[in-house]
């Protein structure tokens, strides 16, 4: 199984004592979306564990946890670094700050195993398609010794989008695939791998990879490990990546980026902090007499590697 942590909220940048102390006990709930009284358990011992992918916007808060981590883990980092400031993405470090801490990040766990996201791309009048490629540029000389690969997608219209960015400018396939091409041209000269997202706007004639953010290959080459072939649907429809489990929630991100789709409402994150309690196995709230609790099904992928240990024998 492949645990999944930061898709519904910046769980290592905000949460990470929670998190710590749930590899720790060795377990996690998760709620159903659709079905919120129905309660998921994963268990999170290494040897229940193909491998864990993180995905977040600052990852200093995990530092004094990440060593434990990777002695008992095969990991994958996603780094999510872009143009903007403090008025669509308003509670998160500085640009030069995240820079310096994706140094270290990669300088810990190595090249191989983390990667730059530069997503969504999105336009409004204060940035624009130059501001993007300047700023892509620059982050480009800086990052490029310490991805892997950089993966970069537009922006998609969900339904409180324009009403969190009234200033948003529509993004036509001509800009599109001006802001690729000028993305790609830096990326060659930078001499890091560029690849889209899903199945959505994709460039192969400007040698832009097309694949999973996160795929067997990727999770095999960055932990020396291999991964048996299997079919899967991804994570969503698009997607292209391997099946994982995600273990956070949905309104209980306090990074409030403007452009998020798993933060509709800026007062239910506020709510879902207050109800935030380290020590619960949920990462909001606790268990509610109706809730109802399930063993999650684990599918292992693992074909050949030896290197995994309990966390509890360190």
């Amino acid at each position: 199984m492949i645990i999944s942590i930061g898709a519904r909220a910046d769980i290592v940048h905000r949460y990470p004592q929670w998190l710590n102390e749930r590899f720790c006990e060795g377990y996690v709930y998760t709620r159903n979306p659709l079905f919120p009284n129905r309660i998921t358990r994963y268990l999170l011992q290494p040897d229940k564990v193909d491998a864990v992918v993180f995905c977040s916007k600052h990852y200093r808060p995990f530092f004094p946890y990440l060593e434990r981590i990777l002695s008992a883990y095969r990991t994958y980092f996603q780094y999510t670094i872009t143009a903007y400031g403090e008025d669509l993405e308003p509670n998160i470090p500085s640009i030069d700050e995240r820079i310096e801490t994706l140094k270290v990040l990669s300088q810990t766990v190595g090249k191989a195993r983390v990667v730059w996201r530069y997503d969504p791309v999105l336009l409004t009048p204060t940035y624009t398609a130059e501001r993007h490629k300047k700023t892509f540029a620059m982050l480009a000389g800086q990052l490029a010794p310490y991805v892997d690969r950089c993966i970069f997608s537009f922006v998609e219209t969900h339904a409180k989008l324009k009403t969190n960015i009234p200033q948003l400018l529509p993004l036509s396939p001509a800009e599109k695939h001006s802001l690729a091409e000028a993305f790609a041209k830096i990326a060659k000269r930078a001499g890091f791998m560029l690849q889209t997202c899903g199945r959505r706007d994709t460039f192969p004639a400007l040698g832009i990879a097309s694949e999973g953010c996160v795929t067997l290959h990727a999770l095999g080459a960055a932990n020396r490990c291999v991964f048996r072939e299997t079919l899967h649907r991804g994570n969503r429809r698009g997607c292209l990546c391997i099946e994982s489990r995600e273990i956070g929630w949905y309104d209980a991100c306090p990074n409030l980026c403007r452009y998020c789709y798993a933060n509709p409402s800026a007062a239910a994150v506020e709510e879902n902090i207050k109800l935030h309690d380290p020590h619960s196995p949920l990462l909001i709230g606790t268990l509610r007499r109706d809730d109802i609790l399930f063993d999650g099904i684990q599918t292992g992928y693992l074909k050949n590697d030896g290197r995994q240990i309990s966390l509890f024998d360190l």
